[in-house]
């Protein structure tokens, strides 16, 4: 069954190439897709072209159907070409002429733009949920574990003192930026298409700030062009969120990766969050994350894929903007993925006591003891070259009592500060 259909079919090949993976996709969006329709259908009782009688029987079948889809018992036959057409089969199944009334003044381009609206706003909230999750747990880590010292790195050398509270707090922020993406992502995802059918309107005398209000939206997207083009758009600033997210967890990984390494030893977790080798007896491999850090980089790239994929498409509707949905929807169940698995790892981290004490990170502190030497009074260049030439000959005995009291170092973490930061974004 096709809305479009008026007559003859299109070829066999022609069909299973258009619709593609839409079917799988839209068992995603069916839920959502029925909580549009029992929003126009209210509406249009409302305006008078369905009598309440009417609207409440839709309404009453499309629960039904939301709740299947909720439930996963929504299913979407070979016979349909996507969810409208089996929501509207069974509509019409169950209801007979009434069935066949709901698409009055209406267009699959808005009805599916409806549902990816209200799909987004749902699944953004879920995510920024999840990484207010992972900032608590990133912070209690930090809090525990503040005064472990750690070597800090520039250019893969050895450089400064760091510490394991200093390297969870710096990515339990840095989530704080993520969610700033999410949340300009929601206001765009939080405006209603529905209305604009496809994408110029309607002459019927539809009540689109009635819908806006049944859906919860908090603004109309009102201009019925401008919310054609929005799709892309919309899946785009979504794109570019969970880009930086992907960001975010591939680095916190790599880090995780590299201090698990025996050349380092920093951390270790359980053995049942690594996996071994089919020849090499003794490995510990940290597959967990070494998966999260590649679906983190290919979660970078998918801004860019949406971009290339909309580039140049005139205003109006335009087949192409089908396949948007896959990629954000497949992005989003990577990342509730992978965040799920270091909420459900993180925990069990276990730091190795006292790693700086070994001889080998002696230079660590070097900047400490020159930083001394400017304190008591010696000129920074003349402190310098006198301590590079100590190194040098091997006379520098390192003073491991590091005191670092600015706001942000290892010394003064101000946990406050961060969680004060993130308050505003809780809900």
């Amino acid at each position: 069954m096709k809305l479009w259909q008026k007559g003859a079919t299109a070829h066999e090949k022609v069909d299973v190439f258009t619709v593609g993976k839409d079917r799988d996709y839209d068992l995603v969006l069916a839920q959502y897709d029925c909580e549009a329709s029992i929003a126009h259908a209210q509406m249009l009782s409302k305006i008078g072209l369905l009598s309440q009688i009417e609207a409440d029987q839709l309404c009453a079948v499309l629960t039904d159907l939301k709740k299947q889809a909720i439930e996963g018992r929504f299913s979407i036959d070979e016979e349909f070409e996507d969810m409208h057409s089996k929501i509207e089969h069974e509509l019409t199944k169950q209801l007979g002429d009434i069935g066949k009334k709901i698409h009055t003044a209406r267009s699959r381009n808005d009805q599916v733009l409806v549902a990816l609206h209200l799909y987004l706003k749902h699944e953004i909230k879920e995510l920024k949920n999840q990484i207010i999750t992972l900032f608590d747990t990133l912070m209690v880590l930090a809090e525990k574990h503040q005064s472990d010292l750690l070597p800090g790195y520039t250019h893969l050398q050895v450089a400064m003192p760091s510490s394991v509270g200093l390297w969870l707090s710096a990515y339990a922020e840095i989530l704080i930026d993520d969610l700033f993406f999410l949340e300009a992502a929601q206001k765009i995802a939080d405006q209603n298409p529905l209305g604009s059918a496809a994408g110029y309107g309607s002459a019927f005398p539809i009540d689109r700030a009635f819908t806006t209000k049944l859906m919860n939206f908090k603004d109309l997207k009102v201009n019925a062009v401008a919310a054609q083009i929005s799709r892309g758009k919309l899946e785009k600033s979504t794109a570019m969120a969970l880009a930086s997210i992907g960001s975010s967890l591939a680095k916190l990984s790599m880090d995780i990766c590299l201090y698990m390494g025996q050349d380092f030893n920093f951390i270790s977790f359980p053995d049942d969050l690594t996996t071994g080798s089919s020849i090499m007896p003794h490995k510990k491999n940290p597959d967990v994350f070494e998966l999260i850090r590649g679906k983190g980089n290919l979660l970078q790239a998918l801004p860019n894929q949406l971009a290339m994929l909309t580039t140049n498409l005139p205003s109006g509707y335009h087949r192409e903007l089908q396949l948007t949905k896959g990629p954000i929807i497949e992005a989003i169940q990577e990342v509730k993925a992978c965040i799920d698995l270091l909420l459900f790892s993180l925990p069990k981290l276990k730091v190795t006591p006292n790693i700086t004490d070994q001889k080998k990170y002696d230079s660590l502190f070097s900047v400490d003891t020159l930083n001394a030497s400017v304190l008591n009074g010696k000129p920074f260049r003349e402190a310098y070259r006198e301590l590079g030439k100590a190194i040098e000959e091997g006379d520098y005995i390192p003073n491991r009592n590091v005191q670092h009291t600015h706001i942000g170092s290892i010394g003064n973490l101000r946990l406050d500060l961060i969680r004060d930061k993130i308050k505003p974004l809780r809900e």
